[in-house]
């Protein structure tokens, strides 16, 4: 997915953040500056960035790509009666493999949660729901299992399960922080962990912590 033009994007980026520069732009993603000047070169957006910046600040992904619509979708009106919270789905897939390059943040629909349960986890508009493809975090997550990300819980402790982003794909691990190194871990034995050291943790973003999953049996 393209930003038809990286100045256009930026603006229609400030207009709604408290984003003003490129250094301020490469501080938010997590990227080095040279990265966001690179983008510029090229006249292009990575598909994480968008979802990044739209996920972050409540932002409709389509318009922030193209400046179609508006900056933001209001969800559907629930009962006044109900106290609920609408957490976006978006099309982004979380590879539990080798990556997914199905980085895509546009909104497919919004997924309703009880307010009292969802806010004692966290903050609800820094959360998001995406759903899972492969197999190398079974038993804990399968194929299809659909996840509920908190965007705000970047800081890594042990044992806990991770969408992390490997310069443009989009994987689900859980991550063990080392001196100088991350490692990525998959609860399938058949898969063996990943090690990033050195300039690789450049490319490396912590996306947010898995909250919770849900399944669904055929």
């Amino acid at each position: 997915m393209q930003a038809k033009a990286f100045s256009e994007f930026f603006e229609r980026v400030k207009s709604q953040t408290a984003l003003k520069s490129q250094s301020d732009l490469a501080r938010e993603l997590g990227v080095g500056r040279a990265a966001v000047s690179l983008a510029k070169k090229k006249d292009m957006i990575p598909a994480r960035w968008i979802l990044d910046i739209a996920s972050r600040y409540g932002l409709d992904p389509a318009w922030l790509e193209t400046g179609k619509g508006r900056p933001r979708r209001e969800p559907e009106p629930i009962s006044a009666e109900d106290d609920f919270e609408r957490i976006p789905k978006v099309r982004a897939r979380l590879c539990a493999g080798a990556g997914s390059f199905e980085t895509e943040g546009r909104v497919e629909g919004y997924y309703a949660f009880r307010s009292d349960w969802v806010r004692r986890k966290g903050d609800p508009k820094r959360m998001v729901l995406m759903q899972v493809v492969g197999n190398s975090m079974e038993p804990e997550l399968q194929d299809g299992d659909m996840v509920l990300i908190d965007e705000s819980k970047t800081d890594v402790y042990a044992g806990g399960i991770y969408a992390v982003g490997v310069e443009d794909t989009v994987l689900v691990k859980r991550i063990e922080k080392l001196p100088g190194q991350l490692v990525l871990h998959s609860d399938n034995t058949d898969y063996s962990p990943v090690r990033l050291s050195g300039d690789e943790l450049m490319n490396v973003r912590i996306i947010g912590k898995v909250l919770w999953i849900s399944r669904e049996y055929n």
